[in-house]
């Protein structure tokens, strides 16, 4: 996203155990939106460590649904399960962003963002999941809005960037304040 938005940007993993973390997070009662944020700067602190004078971003998404966190399927079974339980009903998306410079956080965002899921019957879901495969597994939910997910909706609200995973806009805005893009 950032380079389509005519950003440089460089890849690096963090390498964070994100089933622990969130397992811990939960374990203290933190809510859907501190669980975002903490991952979000978990990811921006460990790479900012390794990389002293960079700007670094750590992003994370989670899916809310009244009031209970869901994780990316495991399987076909988890994925078949999780959009049985989508369907009809409305969830939230929280995705969160944090800068961190010199190790430390500098900036943080989170959006938030709602979507209606459509009721789905057994069949559409079993096609569904024949035709978009293995990608299934890749997001919370079982579906990617970008692609053949956005026929599972009837109504998405809310910052497009935010479904997809980054608070675009408003990382842009930061970055313009910071003076490293044109005003």
């Amino acid at each position: 996203m950032l380079e389509a938005a005519g950003v440089a940007a460089e890849v690096e993993p963090a390498r964070v155990d994100e089933a622990a973390v969130k397992a811990a997070l939960r374990a203290e009662g933190a809510s859907a939106r501190d669980q975002a944020d903490a991952l979000a700067e978990l990811k921006a602190l460990r790479v900012s460590a390794r990389r002293p004078g960079w700007m670094v971003l750590g992003a994370d998404q989670v899916l809310e649904l009244e009031g209970e966190v869901l994780d990316k399927p495991a399987d076909r079974r988890e994925a078949r399960a999780q959009l049985e339980r989508l369907s009809g009903r409305r969830h939230r998306l929280l995705s969160a962003a944090v800068i961190a410079e010199d190790g430390q956080p500098v900036w943080r965002h989170v959006g938030r963002a709602e979507l209606e899921m459509r009721p789905l019957g057994p069949g559409f879901i079993d096609g569904y999941l024949d035709r978009v495969g293995q990608a299934a597994l890749c997001s919370v939910g079982a579906y990617q809005v970008e692609g053949l997910g956005v026929q599972l909706f009837a109504r998405i609200g809310g910052d497009w960037f935010t479904v997809l995973g980054l608070p675009l806009l408003e990382v842009l805005a930061f970055l313009r304040q910071r003076g490293m893009l044109d005003a």
